[in-house]
């Protein structure tokens, strides 16, 4: 019980810290651009990364857990942090709240077709019902049409959910924060060329909230919140832990009023609710062995 415990705590640290994600992405972008925020973060994470590796002498993975690292390193470090970050310069925390509750249902869909598994039709029709209800709130903001920045959060969202359906499968063997630690690592050597070509000298000067926000990006959303949170799923169990995700897109709009002052509307929580009952309803649909015909009716 004592574990159960300390795991539903741990998984819910790392789904508070998740959801300061989108509202501290919104607040440094404005001041140190996309590339910095988005990639650079990966690049601060890797120093911390570095002194735990070293200090823990864990062991360097395999050639074949290297390949799966570079898929989990295509979403966790590069295409989610950029595509995020470049989204949240010009959308609304709320929004992007809305739009990233369809993630644990990307997640739960790419690890059930790595495993082999087909999805049921109860699943796909609650995949559209969220779906459908992301598009809906992002045509009514768009004035009757989607954005740019909507489809950029959206293809972020599918690109996390297949790296973290590879890290979950990998996470079994290599170990549950090692994955993400790893991936920062093969990542991080990459971008430091293109984040020092964007650093400009104008930014040493950004406002102190700005500062804190990259800071928190870097240790906190990039690497410490996976601890928590895959640490908490290894002591509490995945299937309950990981319901306290669901909360993760309210929370998100609670800080967007609390730290941004955005206002949100009936339509927004009405749109909310719906989406995250149809991730809820799907993550739970019944999965087959591929070739294998259901009996649900």
């Amino acid at each position: 019980m004592q574990r159960e415990k300390m795991g539903l705590l741990l998984g819910l640290v790392g789904v508070i810290c998740f959801s300061l994600t989108l509202p501290s992405t919104s607040i440094a972008v404005k001041y140190f651009g996309t590339t910095v925020v988005g990639l650079g973060r990966t690049v601060v994470a890797a120093f911390l990364v570095a002194i735990v590796l070293i200090v823990r002498k864990e062991k360097r993975p395999s050639l074949r857990q290297f390949k799966s690292l570079m898929i989990v390193a295509a979403g966790a470090v590069l295409g989610f942090p950029l595509l995020t970050s470049w989204a949240m310069d010009s959308m609304s925390v709320s929004h992007g709240a809305i739009e990233s509750a369809l993630l644990p249902l990307a997640t739960a869909g790419f690890a059930m077709l790595r495993a082999g598994e087909a999805p049921s039709l109860k699943f796909w029709i609650s995949s559209a019902v969220g779906s459908l209800a992301v598009i809906i709130y992002a045509v009514h903001l768009g004035f009757g049409r989607l954005q740019l920045a909507d489809l950029a959060l959206l293809a972020a969202v599918m690109i996390l959910g297949l790296s973290y359906a590879e890290g979950g499968r990998l996470a079994k063997e290599l170990g549950s924060w090692q994955v993400i630690a790893w991936a920062i690592m093969i990542g991080a050597p990459f971008f430091i060329i293109p984040v020092g070509l964007n650093v400009t000298p104008e930014m040493i000067h950004a406002p102190i909230q700005a500062w804190v926000s990259f800071i928190y990006l870097a240790v906190v959303s990039q690497f410490l919140a996976y601890v928590a949170w895959y640490s908490g799923m290894a002591i509490g169990g995945i299937a309950r832990v990981s319901q306290i995700q669901y909360l993760q897109p309210f929370l998100m709009i609670l800080f967007a009023t609390v730290f941004l002052d955005e206002s949100i509307t009936l339509f927004t929580m009405i749109i909310a609710v719906i989406v995250v009952f149809s991730v809820i309803l799907g993550k739970n649909a019944p999965v087959l062995k591929k070739g294998v015909v259901s009996n649900e009716n």
